[in-house]
């Protein structure tokens, strides 16, 4: 039974007459230069969608400013023409948050990259929120330091939508998530007002930290333009190891064992399924270090800060677990290339369109108890109720993040059973008590569903919050609540 979410009725932008909205594009065009606003046929393709499996929508127009004083700008124009708007980043969200409806305008932070400061003593980054991920973690890198988000898409993704949905990522056990690694912000209000507060102290208690109401809150309550970044010493040396287990109870004990005899060095907890192992070993082709037919397999990593003293004792665990019979096989790195071939393991996920065809992707969170009694409820319960629908299971887990992968052979993206797939997922959601989603976001596909994770008083104290800083609703509207 669903138990979707309804909204209130909410004030809904006003409809506009072409000629005024065009007028007011027009004259904003003027204010930031010709190639800092797209109308109409010169808007690109790539700003219709995200990648939700969502059908592109062209927007009225892409605003494309360089510093937060054109956001403001931007949104002022937009507000005063009743345009509805929505902040783009990299566009590699999978919900639909970042997506356009007709007849809005996008803001893309496209130009807004680069590194304002790296303060080494204070161990922070000021950073425009366009930049790539990847970039970030190149300037931190280069100047001896470490920023600890890591993401599949960090070639492509942007560190304000980073921000936007709080991400996580792979090192979540150990560095926390997106907001963890945060320290200021400057960001603009639906109603032009440019907030900077780009604190660079771990102690500030004075008053409400107003940054945690943008993080995570999807461009739904403002836009994030500058950041100030935390970030660690370099890792002086990185272990990782390949283990096979018997079962999921096995893998819970090596996740006790891990935190107990590698304490803070342990870096990354990621469990695969055995349907998972097949489709990257058998369909995807990648080799495996150590041999089929087992319960789980677990890749653990942990960065340490001297390999002569940290190597060692992370292989003298490993040996202990082996000779206690905990692990059924295990195969340890031996060089950089062993750690990418086992993270190769891993995210073998992004090679799945190529070996399993059009497929629906899912990232929920859970108990860790809960991991192994969902996934095998879930497969059976989409077996059933969705003929020839066949599903996948691997995560993070000692962050308490599941994904899963589903999907009909032979059938489309557009064709896949997507609302049958998420009623069946998220209800059992409901049933252990998780979230609907660990770090992807709400958006739009999600929404329905955002009362299956948060009580109806929460729901409400968020729709108190984005009526209190958008009253006219212009800002990302229909989006997360």
């Amino acid at each position: 039974m669903s138990s979707f979410v309804e909204a209130p009725a909410t004030h809904s932008p006003a409809t506009q007459p072409a000629a005024s909205a065009i007028a007011a594009l027009r004259a904003l065009r003027d204010e930031l230069g010709e190639t800092a606003v797209l109308i109409g046929d010169a808007v690109p393709e790539r700003n219709c969608n995200d990648w939700s499996t969502q059908p592109p929508q062209r927007p009225l127009a892409v605003v494309r400013p360089v510093d937060a004083a054109g956001v403001s700008a931007a949104l002022k124009a937009c507000r005063a023409a009743g345009l509805a708007v929505v902040p783009q980043g990299g566009l590699t969200g999978l919900c639909g948050g970042a997506r356009p409806e007709p007849g809005w305008v996008v803001i893309s932070l496209e130009r807004m990259v680069g590194v304002e400061e790296i303060d080494a003593d204070a161990c922070t980054m000021t950073v425009r929120a366009g930049t790539p991920l990847e970039s970030v973690q190149r300037a931190a890198a280069d100047a001896g330091l470490y920023f600890a988000l890591d993401l599949g898409s960090r070639g492509s993704c942007a560190i304000g939508g980073n921000l936007s949905t709080n991400a996580g990522g792979n090192r979540v056990i150990r560095y926390g998530m997106a907001r963890e690694l945060v320290l200021g912000l400057e960001w603009v209000l639906p109603d032009g007002t440019v907030v900077t507060s780009l604190n660079k102290m771990l102690k500030n208690n004075a008053g409400y930290d107003l940054k945690h109401l943008f993080i995570g809150s999807e461009g739904t309550l403002g836009i994030i333009t500058r950041i100030v970044l935390r970030l660690h010493s370099q890792p002086g040396c990185t272990m990782s190891a390949l283990c096979a287990l018997p079962d999921y109870n096995s893998v819970k004990r090596l996740l006790g064992a891990a935190r107990r005899g590698l304490g803070p060095l342990l870096s990354a907890f990621e469990v695969m399924w055995p349907d998972y192992w097949q489709v990257v070993t058998e369909r995807v082709g990648v080799r495996s270090p150590v041999t089929g037919g087992h319960g789980h397999y677990v890749l653990v990593e942990a960065q340490g800060t001297d390999a002569t003293i940290d190597g060692p004792r992370f292989q003298q665990w490993l040996e202990a677990l082996l000779d206690e019979g905990l692990l059924s096989d295990a195969a340890v790195a031996q060089s950089l290339a062993d750690t990418q071939a086992f993270w190769g393991l891993r995210d073998a996920c992004a090679e799945f369109f190529s070996a399993l065809g059009p497929h629906i992707s899912y990232d929920v969170g859970l108990a860790v108890r809960d991991m192994h009694a969902f996934a095998t409820r879930c497969k059976a319960a989409l077996a059933a109720a969705i003929p020839g629908c066949d599903s996948v299971y691997y995560g993070h887990i000692g962050d308490g993040n599941l994904h899963l992968v589903s999907w009909v052979p032979g059938l489309s993206v557009e064709q896949q059973p997507k609302r049958a797939m998420d009623e069946v997922i998220y209800g059992l959601v409901r049933d252990f008590k998780g979230s609907i989603s660990a770090e992807h976001g709400i958006g739009t596909t999600k929404k329905p569903y955002l009362g299956h994770a948060r009580s109806p008083e929460e729901i409400a104290l968020m729709r108190t919050l984005k009526a209190a800083l958008d009253p006219l609703g212009l800002l990302n509207p229909g989006k997360v609540i």
